[in-house]
């Protein structure tokens, strides 16, 4: 007489749920906190990205994908939609409270945003990893964040980034969107003041 028991199935709802959380770990742990910059492409791949100095990754205007939409709750309990930003370029950072690298580069995303408002520049944070709001906040009182960010513990916004865009890939990631929302520039290491601004002022200068 056997004692085994048959195996378990999965409800296809049960599978579902582990595949999602499956995706989402593993979105989380591609690079965290300030790894290399891995996946950018040349134009001699097939596609136009060109990898400039400072691991600063840029695409030729007609060449861009549009971004997804990122919208959501923020960590101050606010909502934001990036989609409605068009018409302004917008600087996009994925951060979190824990990582050293988004310490080092906060006061200099605080300095910019502040100085570029009256230019037509929004910045939205993209805060992940951070299972609760309070460390959030402080990080944002600390370093005089008054930008909102969209609170994505769990790197869900992340995923909605196509394959094969310059997607956030670590964490910090930097985006910049031209004034029709799509990906201009990507850096996946920390940034300070002067990479940020070079990031920036090209795709604010275009017409």
């Amino acid at each position: 007489m056997s004692l085994s028991r048959a195996p378990r199935r999965r409800s296809p709802s049960g599978r579902a749920l582990l595949l999602t959380a499956v995706t989402v770990t593993a979105a989380l742990t591609l690079t965290a906190c300030g790894g290399a910059d891995g996946g950018s492409k040349s134009s001699g791949s097939g596609t136009n990205y060109v990898q400039g100095s400072g691991g600063v990754t840029t695409v030729a205007k007609a060449d861009r994908d549009a971004a997804p939409k990122l919208d959501g709750d923020t960590v101050d309990g606010s909502k934001v939609d990036v989609s409605a930003l068009k018409g302004k370029v917008v600087v996009l950072n994925v951060w979190g409270s824990w990582c050293p690298p988004c310490r080092a580069e906060a006061p200099h995303f605080a300095k910019v945003a502040g100085e570029l408002k009256s230019k037509g520049v929004e910045f939205v944070g993209i805060n992940t990893r951070d299972f609760s709001k309070q460390p959030a906040k402080e990080f944002e009182e600390n370093f005089g964040i008054t930008y909102p960010s969209l609170y994505d513990p769990n790197g869900r916004l992340m995923l909605r980034f196509p394959k094969g865009t310059l997607n956030p890939q670590s964490i910090p990631s930097t985006l910049v969107l031209d004034k029709d929302g799509k990906i201009a520039a990507r850096s996946l290491l920390a940034v300070n003041e002067s990479k940020l601004r070079k990031m920036i002022e090209p795709v604010l200068a275009e017409k």
